[in-house]
């Protein structure tokens, strides 16, 4: 449990309830029967028309254009009674005990498609809300303070990355279970709150959404904030930056209390797997017989093709074909010169110079983008040296709880320094770079 925390144990880890999603499931389900339709219809066209240029969504005419007609309007109007049924079962759903794994199958839903599941009403859509034990937060002094047992003016603020949401902070490990958030309670005296959000909206769109939630936290924090520390890993890095562009645009209490951030393999250059996805969709898009697939390539979210290139601020994507957009349109975002800012970066090589390790960095992440490097000098983020970690033998998820991840974070927010070995990677990796 993490310290500090007051929840009921026996209560069931609840955001939603059973009635709502099978609404959700429902939805999706005739969302897809729907689209499958109208691609086998498009594949129809272009296997009957190989030649002819047109839309890959192009339908088609005669009987089959009938048939197909015919089977999305009959899936339609059964869904919109499915529907129905359910939103008005679903009081009756609201003591059914959650599903086991509900909140990691939720929250990987939302981060492929989240910005989808938002814009079409479905109530598997996670919204931003601040937790503490596994618990939604209300933000109200009372509710706090009976929430948290001993609430300090140390403010921690724990942001997931994609698909994941605030109980992935808690690790298991030979050791015992590790958290974090509570280790930092324990030994630093910080309080900490998770934040949890939809991963799949694009990453400015909940840059800002997170800037209102802190200026709402600080201003019901029961006691005065002294100072506010962001720990981010992986796309929650790019989350906590955005918000800080956006806390920057109107006088806000929280940002002017911001004094640490510490990023722990965040892409801030960008993932190569997400620009593996849109080399896929090209291929797919290049013959009359596959292109109509192309579109399956777009199911992933707003918050996945972000990653692409890092893309944190609302300019970088508004009025633009999010699918087709290169790294040209990325307006620069550089770290803020009032905050103390540091990076650690896993790397799956055992040595600094490990070829694999250079390459692959944490698996997800390449070392170079974790620590903000960037062949472009204006994209570069200023990360000094003595600021970065680099710590061999750990992978992507392992930076959640790994001792010597931990060591490093806790070296960097009690004296700004990480433990030697890490300082001696950092410096290596920093001049392979430079080379």
């Amino acid at each position: 449990m993490t310290a500090g925390i007051r929840p009921d144990p026996s209560a069931p880890h609840r955001t939603g309830n059973v009635g709502d999603d099978l609404r959700g499931v429902g939805k999706l389900a005739i969302d897809a029967t729907t689209s499958i339709t109208s691609l086998v219809e498009a594949m129809h066209g272009g296997i009957k028309r190989p030649l002819r240029k047109g839309s890959p969504d192009a339908r088609a005419g005669g009987i089959a254009g009938l048939v197909y007609s015919s089977v999305r309007g009959i899936t339609r109007g059964v869904g919109f009674g499915i529907d129905a049924a359910l939103r008005l079962l679903s009081p009756a759903l609201r003591d059914v005990p959650d599903v086991r794994g509900r909140d990691s199958i939720l929250s990987i839903v939302n981060g492929v498609m989240g910005d989808y599941l938002q814009q079409s009403g479905n109530p598997l859509a996670i919204d931003m809300e601040w937790r503490v034990g596994g618990r939604r937060l209300e933000i109200t002094p009372d509710a706090i303070r009976h929430s948290i047992a001993d609430v300090s003016g140390k403010l921690l603020i724990m942001v997931h990355g994609l698909c994941m949401n605030d109980l992935r902070w808690q690790r298991s490990s030979e050791a015992g279970p590790h958290d974090h958030g509570a280790a930092l309670h324990n030994e630093l005296g910080y309080t900490a709150v998770y934040l949890r959000y939809n991963t799949g909206l694009h990453i400015a769109t909940n840059g800002r959404q997170l800037s209102q939630a802190l200026e709402a936290l600080v201003t019901a924090w029961p006691v005065p904030v002294e100072s506010i520390t962001i720990v981010a890993h992986s796309m929650g890095g790019l989350v906590a930056r955005s918000a800080c562009c956006y806390g920057e645009e109107t006088p806000s209490t929280w940002r002017r209390r911001l004094r640490k951030m510490v990023f722990l393999g965040t892409p801030h250059a960008g993932a190569p797997l997400e620009r593996g996805g849109r080399w896929l969709e090209s291929v797919l898009g290049s013959t009359p017989y596959a292109a109509p697939l192309a579109r399956l390539g777009r199911l992933r979210s707003a918050g996945i093709t972000d990653l692409r290139y890092g893309r944190v601020r609302e300019e970088d994507w508004h009025g633009s074909n999010r699918f087709e957009t290169n790294e040209s349109s990325i307006h620069p975002l550089p770290l803020p010169t009032d905050v103390d800012c540091f990076a650690i970066g896993g790397t799956i090589g055992r040595e600094p110079d490990d070829l694999k390790g250079r390459l692959l960095g944490d698996g997800l992440v390449p070392l170079a983008s974790a620590l903000g490097q960037h062949k472009d000098a204006h994209r570069a983020l200023a990360f000094p040296p003595s600021h970065t970690a680099v710590l061999p033998g750990i992978d992507h998820l392992q930076l959640l709880g790994a001792p010597a991840a931990y060591a490093a974070l806790r070296g960097f927010l009690s004296d700004g320094t990480a433990p030697a070995q890490t300082e001696e990677y950092a410096a290596a990796a920093h001049h392979e770079e430079g080379a």
